[in-house]
């Protein structure tokens, strides 16, 4: 069978999956923070914290798409992310996506569900990074 383009669904799952490590990575990441502070909790509107915790969410994705093409929710789901070519992206194409799916994000979530619409079943963020989500099926 060969692959297709993964469903809006089957990426949804992958984000519940990996929003979940990624909570985990960000309560590590944050630790610095509470011990230069002497245990005194950090303000959510604190632009360095922000700041970081976004490279840190950043780094997770593109480490994981530019090493393989996969997250681990994204295995689990049994999906991969490829160029249009069928190669792993590289480091510039896995930062357009990962900018470009905060801006899928941002009003409600269009860009995603934009999918449905979609001839090639392509978010924004595909589009605009010239990758796709692949769906490998069990054998």
């Amino acid at each position: 069978m060969t692959p297709s383009n993964a469903s809006l669904l089957r990426r949804l799952g992958a984000m519940v999956y990996d929003g979940l490590l990624v909570l985990a990575v960000l309560f590590m990441a944050t630790l610095p923070f509470i011990a230069v502070r002497g245990g005194e909790p950090v303000e959510p509107a604190n632009l360095d914290y922000q700041l970081a915790m976004l490279a840190v969410i950043y780094a997770f994705f593109v480490f994981f798409w530019t090493r393989g093409g996969q997250t681990l929710g994204m295995r689990s789901w049994r999906m991969r992310l490829e160029t249009y070519d069928g190669k792993t992206p590289s480091f510039a194409t896995a930062s357009v996506r990962f900018f470009m799916a905060i801006v899928s994000l941002l009003p409600f979530g269009l860009g995603f569900f934009w999918q449905l619409w979609d001839v090639d079943k392509l978010t924004w963020h595909d589009r605009a990074s010239r990758t796709r989500l692949v769906h490998y099926p069990k054998h």
